[in-house]
């Protein structure tokens, strides 16, 4: 998974796919992102939600983490979608979090590249993410990998609402 010559392992960072056992931390990671991106917060049974979603013969979304001595430092998630345009799949890269100690070091590096190369075994096509125009950091860092960023507005419409039925 980790085989991309481009990338640098570094000493202290490995990248793996969760594990149940990671569920608790790995959610208190989801929740300080989701704090960071100054989102709403996650729903109260996000464990029990992503077991269900993760941890089946066909999940429907991956999770990497980042492991920095035996503890949760960052993650990421990803999922196959559909495009009409083409006619194909391509991955969406939901979620790419690392704590702030850990920026910088070359952890991010490892999970883009681990989500690619899993993405393309997979046989996506394409790799597709967003962030918030504010995350300078981020957009200069995924700048740095090569991708381009296309404009676009991203709009969410709650399916949930009962004052919308």
């Amino acid at each position: 998974m980790l085989a991309d010559p481009r990338i640098r392992l570094t000493r202290s960072v490995s990248i793996r796919p969760v594990g149940v056992d990671d569920l608790p931390e790995l959610v208190e990671l989801i929740r300080e992102h989701a704090r960071y991106e100054r989102a709403s917060e996650p729903r109260p049974d996000l464990e029990t939600a992503l077991a269900a979603w993760v941890f089946v013969p066909r999940p429907r979304v991956r999770v990497l983490v980042a492991v920095q001595n035996d503890a949760l430092v960052g993650y990421a998630s990803w999922s196959l979608e559909a495009s009409t345009w083409q006619a194909a799949e391509y991955a969406h890269l939901d979620c790419l979090y690392l704590r702030e100690a850990t920026r910088g070091r070359g952890a991010g590096r490892l999970l883009m590249g681990a989500v690619e190369a899993e993405a393309r075994a997979a046989g996506a096509g394409e790799l597709q993410w967003q962030t918030p125009e504010w995350n300078e950091g981020a957009i200069r860092f995924y700048r740095r990998t090569g991708a381009r960023d296309d404009a676009k507005a991203r709009f969410t419409l709650p399916l949930t609402d009962p004052s919308r039925t």
